[in-house]
C-alpha cells in the first residue's frame, strides 16, 4: 500500500505495554484485548495534524503503538480501510462518507465525530467577493458532496441562487436558478484547488487542503458556517466498531485533553457539541 500515501509523516510509536490477561475469555476477545498496534489514515494538512497532535499521544498513554498514514486524495483512505491496510481513518464528513461507501458497497461505520477546518473561498487576484467581476472563474471540488457544499457556500455569499426544492446535499451546476455574475465554475479534484488560484479568480477549498498548501483560515475571503453533517468523522470497518481499541479511539476524540489541543492549536475549526 505504499503507493497510496506520502512518506512525509511516518511512524509515530510508543513502547507496547504487556497485553492484559484474558482469563477465560474466548479467542475473539483475546485478540481484541491484545491488539495494540493501530494504523490510522488521514489527509494532508489539518486532519493528519489533529491526529498527530491530539489523538496519537492519548492512544500512546493507553499502550498503543500508532502509525499515521498520510493521503493526498479522498478516494484511497476508504479503500485502504476497507481492504485492511488501515484500522481507521479521519478525513471526511458524513455526507461524503455515506455516499462513497454506498457507491462502493463498503462495510464501514462512522465511529465518532471530530473537528474540521471550514471550507473557504480564497483568492490571489481579488481582495474580497465584492470585487468579483462578471465572468470570473471560480474553482471548487468536483466530488458530488463537496461540489454541493461549495455551491451552498456561493449561495451563502449571495452570488448564486439554487432552484427551490432541490436536495442541498446533492446539488450540482444543473441546479442553479440564478447566476447573475455569470460565474464560470471549474470543478477540480479537491487536492488541486490551491494550485488553481494562479488561474481562477477565486477557489473554494476544503480546509485541510488549504492548510496543507500554506493558506491560513484567516486568508479566506469567506468561510462557511459549517453544519453538523459536514464535521469530520473517524471511520472503521463495521466489524471493528465494538473492539476495545475502537472504543479507546472514540474516547480519545471525546476527551478533555483532545478538546484542549483543538482549542489551542486548531482555533476556528468547526467542532461537535461535545468539544464545545
Amino acid at each position: 500500500m505504499t503507493t497510496f500515501f506520502s512518506t512525509r509523516r511516518s511512524l509515530i510509536a510508543a513502547a507496547v505495554l504487556a497485553a492484559a490477561s484474558v482469563g477465560l475469555a474466548g479467542p475473539a476477545l483475546a485478540q481484541d484485548a491484545s491488539k495494540k498496534q493501530l494504523v490510522i489514515g488521514g489527509t494532508a494538512g489539518s486532519n493528519i495534524d489533529q491526529l498527530q497532535a491530539g489523538i496519537v499521544p492519548l492512544l500512546q498513554k493507553k499502550g498503543y503503538k500508532v502509525k499515521l498514514v498520510e493521503f493526498n486524495d479522498y478516494v484511497q483512505p476508504n479503500l485502504a480501510l476497507a481492504d485492511g491496510s488501515l484500522d481507521a481513518n479521519f478525513f471526511q464528513h458524513e455526507v461524503y462518507f455515506n455516499q462513497f461507501k454506498g457507491d462502493r458497497k463498503l462495510d464501514l461505520t462512522a465511529l465518532v465525530q471530530g473537528p474540521i477546518a471550514p471550507m473557504g473561498v480564497y483568492s490571489k487576484q481579488r481582495k474580497s467577493l465584492a470585487d468579483l467581476k462578471e465572468g470570473d472563474k471560480v474553482s471548487l471540488p468536483n466530488d458530488p458532496s463537496n461540489l454541493a457544499r461549495g455551491l451552498l457556500l456561493l449561495q451563502q455569499a449571495g452570488l448564486v441562487k439554487l432552484k427551490t426544492g432541490v436536495n442541498p446535499l446533492r446539488v450540482s451546476e444543473l441546479d442553479l436558478a440564478e447566476n447573475p455574475k455569470k460565474i464560470k465554475l471549474l470543478p477540480l479534484d479537491a487536492a488541486h484547488l490551491p494550485r488553481s488560484l494562479d488561474d481562477a479568480q477565486f477557489a473554494i477549498i476544503n480546509g485541510n487542503f488549504a492548510i496543507s498548501s500554506g493558506l491560513k483560515l484567516q486568508d479566506a475571503v469567506l468561510l462557511e458556517k459549517t453544519p453538523e453533517h459536514y464535521l469530520n468523522i473517524a471511520a472503521v470497518k463495521t466489524k471493528d466498531k465494538d473492539a476495545q481499541w475502537a472504543k479507546d479511539l472514540a474516547e480519545a476524540f471525546r476527551s478533555n485533553e483532545f478538546k484542549t489541543v483543538v482549542d489551542t492549536k486548531f482555533a476556528g475549526y468547526a467542532k461537535p457539541a461535545f468539544l464545545q
